[in-house]
C-alpha cells in the first residue's frame, strides 16, 4: 500500500526546500515563482526506529521502511484555477494524491519575495484553498451532464449524484468537502481535490519555532487539522549531518523532533494508517495497511498469493519480542500466537504468514 501525500503551497513558501529535505534532492529552489515546473516526486523511507532493533535480533542484511511518495507541484497564485500563473494544470499533478501538504510561509525574508508582497498565513490558506475549490467545482460542472443522464436511465445512481450536488453546495458556499466531513466514498471517482484529508506546515524560522502564542493562533486556523511546524532550511541541513550532530541541533533549538518525521508520522495517522513488521536474516521490513485491517488484507501486503492461500498468521507483538530477546524465548513464554482470518492487526506486530497456494 502506497501512501501519496502532494505539496502545494504559493510560490516561495518553502516547497521545493521541504520537497530537498524529505528526498534528499537538490531540485531547483530558487527565489521566484515558478522555480518547479515538472512535478518533483520522491519516495521517502518513514522513520522507524523498531526496525534497527529487530535487524540486530534477526541479524538481518538490511532494513527496508515504509514508504511515502511526496509530490512536489509548481506553486498555485490566486486565479490559477482561471489560467493565471502556470494555470491550475498542475493541479491534475496530485488528482490521485491520498492527502494533500499545504505548506505556509511564516518567515520573514526581504531576499524571498512574496507575491502578494506581504507574509499573511490566514490570506495564503485562503488563496489556496480558495483555487482547490473552485479546480473541484469546475471538474464536478463537467461531470454533472453524465451524472444526471446516468441517474435517469439507472435509479441506483441516484445516490451518487445526491452526494455531488450536495459536494458542489458545499464548495460553492467556499468550504472544502474534507473540512465539511462529507462522505468521500461516493465521490471518490471524481477525485476531488478538496476531498481529501489536509496537513498543514508553517515553516517558520527558528524564533518563530520557539513562539508558543504564534503557534496556537497558527494552529487555530486550522483546526481540526493538524498544524506542523518546521524550518525547512534547518530541514535540509539536519538530513545531511550524522545523527549525533542532528540530535544536537536539535537539542540547541529545544525540539525534541525533526519536522520530516513529524510530517511522516501525522500523514500516516490523519490517513488512518499503521505498520506491521516482518524480520529474517535478509530483511527487517515494515509493511503499510489501514487501521482495521485483517491478517489476510496484511498478508497480501506482501503479495497477492499471500491473501488468497492465507491459512494463519504467527505473531507476537514487537515490545514482546524485544523483552524475550529472541523468538525462541517469546515463543517459550507463550508471547507467540496463530492468529486466524478475523484477526485485526496492531501497530508494530512482528508477522510471519502461513498459506498454501
Amino acid at each position: 500500500m502506497a501512501l501519496t501525500i502532494g505539496i502545494v503551497g504559493l510560490p516561495n513558501a518553502g516547497k521545493s526546500t521541504l520537497f530537498n529535505a524529505l528526498t534528499r534532492n537538490n531540485v531547483l529552489a530558487a527565489s521566484y515563482p515558478f522555480a518547479t515546473i515538472d512535478p518533483n516526486i520522491g519516495v521517502v523511507g518513514v522513520p522507524d526506529p523498531r526496525l534497527a532493533v529487530l535487524a540486530e535480533l534477526f541479524q538481518s542484511d538490511r532494513t527496508v521502511p515504509a514508504t511515502v511518495s511526496f509530490v512536489d507541484i509548481a506553486g498555485i497564485v490566486r486565479g490559477a484555477s482561471k489560467g493565471e500563473g502556470m494555470g491550475n494544470a498542475f493541479l491534475s499533478h496530485i488528482r490521485e494524491a491520498d492527502a494533500i501538504c499545504q505548506v505556509t510561509r511564516v518567515f520573514e525574508d526581504p531576499d524571498v519575495t512574496h507575491v502578494d508582497g506581504a507574509v499573511n498565513p490566514a490570506s495564503d490558506i485562503e488563496t489556496i484553498e480558495t483555487e482547490l475549490i473552485l479546480a473541484d467545482l469546475q471538474t464536478i460542472e463537467k461531470a454533472l451532464p453524465r451524472l444526471e443522464k446516468e441517474a435517469r436511465i439507472n435509479k441506483d445512481k441516484l445516490a451518487p449524484l445526491t452526494a455531488v450536488k450536495q459536494a458542489q453546495q458545499v464548495l460553492d458556499n467556499g468550504r472544502t468537502i474534507f473540512a465539511a466531513d462529507l462522505d468521500r466514498a461516493p465521490l471518490r471517482d471524481l477525485f476531488l481535490l478538496t476531498a481529501k484529508p489536509f496537513l498543514y506546515v508553517f515553516n517558520c524560522d527558528s524564533d518563530e519555532l520557539s513562539n508558543e502564542p504564534l503557534k496556537q493562533r497558527l494552529r487555530a486556523l486550522v483546526a481540526p487539522a493538524e498544524a506542523i511546524f518546521l524550518d525547512a532550511k534547518i530541514e535540509s541541513e539536519l538530513v545531511e549531518m550524522d545523527a549525533d550532530e542532528a540530535r544536537e541541533l536539535l537539542a540547541e533549538m529545544g525540539i525534541t523532533e525533526p519536522g520530516l518525521d513529524v510530517l511522516a508520522r501525522v500523514g500516516f495517522d490523519t490517513l488512518g494508517l499503521q505498520t506491521f513488521l516482518t524480520a529474517g536474516p535478509k530483511e527487517s521490513r515494515a509493511w503499510t495497511i489501514r487501521k482495521g485491517a485483517m491478517a489476510p488484507e496484511a498478508a497480501g501486503v506482501i503479495h497477492s498469493d499471500f491473501q488468497k492461500g492465507f491459512i494463519r498468521a504467527e505473531i507476537v507483538s514487537f515490545g514482546d519480542l524485544v523483552s524475550a530477546g529472541s523468538m525462541q524465548n517469546a515463543r517459550a513464554k507463550g508471547k507467540v500466537r496463530l492468529e486466524g482470518k478475523d484477526y485485526v492487526m496492531a501497530d508494530g506486530d512482528v508477522v510471519e504468514f502461513r498459506f498454501n497456494v
